[in-house]
């Protein structure tokens, strides 16, 4: 099962990483607590928009950016675990329009490579 939560907390965790400031430093300045952004990051806790807006603003990131970053995350996973639930069928007509030309077919369940135009995203199937 796909959680939100985690997606979400993975991106700013590579966000703040990114910036290369420190748990501590960014929920100072977000003036949430260092334990509960941990939690936030590791997909522990569901952040309130007002929580997500504060994490932002401290990281100088905007929400809309925030969450295309986790609407491409959750387009990934969606793929990786449909094509660990059928790895002979082809990605769903619905899926291709966001990532473009990607086309899995005959791949192992175990392990899906999915290469972005930024990056190549390793998508490891549980």
């Amino acid at each position: 099962m796909i959680l939100l939560r985690r997606l979400l907390g993975d991106v700013l965790r590579r966000q703040r990483q990114r910036q290369g400031r420190t748990l501590r430093e960014v929920s100072s300045s977000a003036r949430v607590s260092l334990g509960y952004l941990s939690e936030v990051e590791r997909g522990q806790k569901e952040a309130s928009s007002e929580l997500l807006s504060a994490i932002c603003d401290a990281l100088d990131v905007r929400m809309s950016e925030l969450m295309r970053e986790v609407s491409d995350e959750l387009a990934l996973a969606e793929l990786a675990q449909s094509a660990a639930a059928t790895p002979r069928e082809p990605v769903p007509a619905s899926v291709r329009p966001m990532l473009g030309s990607v086309s899995v077919t005959g791949v192992p369940p175990e392990r899906v490579t999915i290469k972005a135009p930024a990056e190549a995203v390793d998508v490891v199937a549980a």
